[in-house]
């Protein structure tokens, strides 16, 4: 472990930055594709970049309520995108509001997801329809892409705060319609709206200037709730510039019948995250012309990961590490630098690691594990296993083996270090090691 810095002496501020759907991989820092995204690769030069870090579940809503309580997957009773997150249930948020935080957040929250019931789809025209019982003091909750064109298509007006914003621009009706007649969830295509207009650049002038109302007096945490680089694959014509003929790694072990369409869905996904990368820069530099960036915690991650076309499939949902593997870089007071950590952690230690550096109080029933000693270099290790799944099928990690159970009439066991696209299920050759890892699952 590197030097680090020494540690702060007051609560620090926290600044989150959570996009939605962005696979561990994908990041210039990581090496594995042509990325450029200095503000981030900055960030894990000043701090600890994880390079096994899993979600608790590939789905929206069931890993950001997972996120929210402190709680593995199966213990937050959202078990997919048609539960809202129980209001009873306490959340980290929360703990930090009752110990003196402002606690700010800004985008996509999926914490009232429920898709099967469009009459309730409803953020407030300003965001702020639950942010108070979730315990955020400012902020603004708005929709998904999805979520925010197909509420508008059945109620006919915004239900939302960006829907509001693109109507009051004159905008919304195009952008709705952008999504209809392009049918696939997954196509890719250089949208009308301006680049003020889009939605991650509009969520960081909100988040600006929520910044700007936080004193400088009182600790205070804003998570900034990107919508991309979620599907579908829509980019500025700016964004789009550079990735029209760069270099692109193909898929893995994808038969698709439409292989450019495969490479522009994949360049596209690369020109969001990159677009995100200027919004962290952004959001980054205004806390240091406050002056305090010497005392914020700054963290990146995701809910989940993106298959991206590999074993012939898109989006989330299954086991695979381009789906269940998250970024995850944490950098700040008392922070090692320049670490690369293969320790296993999970999404949802987040919640205990805020409450930690924060001094609030645990949460009930909370089974995350603060990442701290970690992060101070007081230890490499944290956990022995991870676990996670989605609705029938369950998972669980070890230091070399995952075990798939439900996805099948089989148990499905891989080696990612040894198999790292996981080709080959080991299954029928270790049943000693299916067995053992099942008795964690069990437990």
């Amino acid at each position: 472990m590197s030097e680090t810095k020494a540690p702060h002496r007051r609560p620090p501020n926290i600044l989150f930055f959570l996009p939605d759907q962005h696979r561990r991989d994908w990041l210039s820092c990581h090496g594995s594709v042509p990325l450029v995204t200095p503000h981030i690769d900055a960030l894990a030069s000043r701090g600890v970049r994880f390079t096994r870090a899993y979600c608790p579940s590939p789905l929206c809503a069931p890993a950001r309520a997972s996120l929210a309580s402190g709680r593995r997957y199966g213990r937050t009773s959202v078990r997919d995108n048609s539960q809202n997150y129980p209001l009873a249930l306490p959340t980290y948020y929360q703990s930090l509001r009752d110990a003196g935080y402002r606690v700010g957040g800004i985008g996509k929250f999926d914490l009232h997801k429920n898709t099967q019931d469009p009459e309730n789809l409803y953020w407030g025209l300003n965001g702020s329809r639950l942010l108070a019982e979730w315990g955020f003091t400012d902020g603004i909750d708005n929709e998904g892409k999805l979520d925010g064109s197909s509420s508008y298509r059945h109620w006919g007006e915004p239900r939302g705060p960006y829907l509001q914003f693109l109507a009051d621009r004159g905008l919304a009706e195009a952008y709705v319609r952008e999504h209809e007649t392009r049918g696939e969830h997954f196509d890719a295509y250089v949208t009308a709206l301006p680049d003020d207009a889009y939605c991650d650049n509009w969520l960081s002038d909100n988040g600006l200037t929520i910044l700007e109302t936080f004193p400088r007096d009182r600790p205070w945490h804003l998570v900034v709730n990107f919508s991309g680089p979620h599907n579908p694959m829509d980019v500025t014509a700016r964004m789009s510039r550079r990735w029209e003929t760069a270099p692109m790694p193909p898929a893995h072990d994808n038969a698709g019948d439409d292989p450019d369409g495969i490479l522009r869905r994949r360049r596209y996904y690369a020109a969001m995250i990159e677009n995100i990368d200027r919004q962290v820069g952004r959001l980054v530099r205004a806390v240091a012309e406050r002056g305090e960036l010497e005392n914020t915690i700054i963290l990146y991650s995701s809910d989940h990961g993106e298959m991206l076309g590999d074993h012939d499939r898109w989006g989330k949902g299954v086991w695979y590490e381009p789906s269940v593997g998250i970024p995850l870089i944490v950098a700040g007071p008392g922070v090692g630098e320049r670490v690369v950590s293969d320790a296993l952690v999970s999404l949802h230690d987040l919640a205990a690691t805020l409450i930690d550096y924060a001094g609030s109080a645990p949460l009930p029933g909370m089974d995350a594990l603060s990442l701290r000693p970690l992060l101070e270099g007081r230890t490499a290790e944290h956990r022995s296993h991870i676990t996670g799944g989605l609705q029938r099928w369950q998972m669980v990690l070890d230091r070399r083996f995952k075990l798939v159970l439900g996805a099948g009439e089989s148990p499905l066991l891989y080696d990612p270090a040894d198999d790292p696209w996981e080709d080959v299920n080991r299954a029928p050759d270790c049943p000693v090691i299916v067995r053992s890892l099942a008795q964690v699952i069990g437990s």
